[in-house]
């Protein structure tokens, strides 16, 4: 309920923050305002994901050797308007139509790409998919950007073992203190 409450209230100021952002990512490369990808989330249903778009159009993927994503100051495929898109973290804003949807909750495990059949995840990727995958999660709230897929799991799985109103309260409040302060926007590899 508390999801639903309060994306309905944010509504209002994604309106307003798209009203500016899509012209402007639209008139950075003359690519589309969104990315739409796959992602698996609870009990491993897929779903589309909307994220606003932060990287030139057919910009090439490149993983690290945790498969987590490249994530640099200087990545090159970033479009300028991107990199402050995901400095405020204002790239998952349009996430709250999957939260309207009931893909996603405010809080919980970062939704993962679904390259992966059922049988190939780990006990702990699995474990991670017992809860709805959330816009920010303890991960996000105390890494960002900045630790590994296994530290990221790992706080993933104790979210899940300690799921309370409680916690995703605490968990928001630092995520919040994490975008103000822009504390590990980018990862230190």
């Amino acid at each position: 309920m508390l999801d639903i409450v309060a994306s309905l209230a944010a509504l209002p100021l994604f309106a307003a923050v798209s009203v500016v952002l899509v012209p402007l990512i639209r008139l950075s490369d003359g690519g589309p305002a969104l990315y739409v990808s796959q992602r698996r989330g609870m009990d491993g249903r897929h779903f589309t994901m909307y994220k606003f778009r932060t990287m030139k159009v057919n910009a090439p993927e490149l993983r690290n050797a945790d498969l987590s994503t490249v994530t640099s100051d200087s990545d090159p495929r970033v479009t300028k308007v991107g990199r402050v898109l995901r400095g405020a973290s204002l790239d998952e804003l349009p996430q709250l139509i999957n939260v309207l949807k009931g893909d996603m909750s405010l809080v919980g495990p970062r939704p993962n790409l679904t390259r992966q059949t059922w049988d190939e995840l780990t006990d702990i990727e699995r474990k991670r998919l017992r809860a709805r995958p959330g816009i920010t999660g303890w991960a996000q709230a105390e890494l960002r950007n900045s630790g590994t897929t296994a530290e990221k799991y790992m706080l993933d799985a104790r979210y899940v073992d300690e799921l309370s109103f409680v916690l995703d309260f605490r968990i928001l409040l630092k995520t919040v203190m994490s975008v103000i302060t822009a504390k590990n926007i980018n990862a230190q590899r």
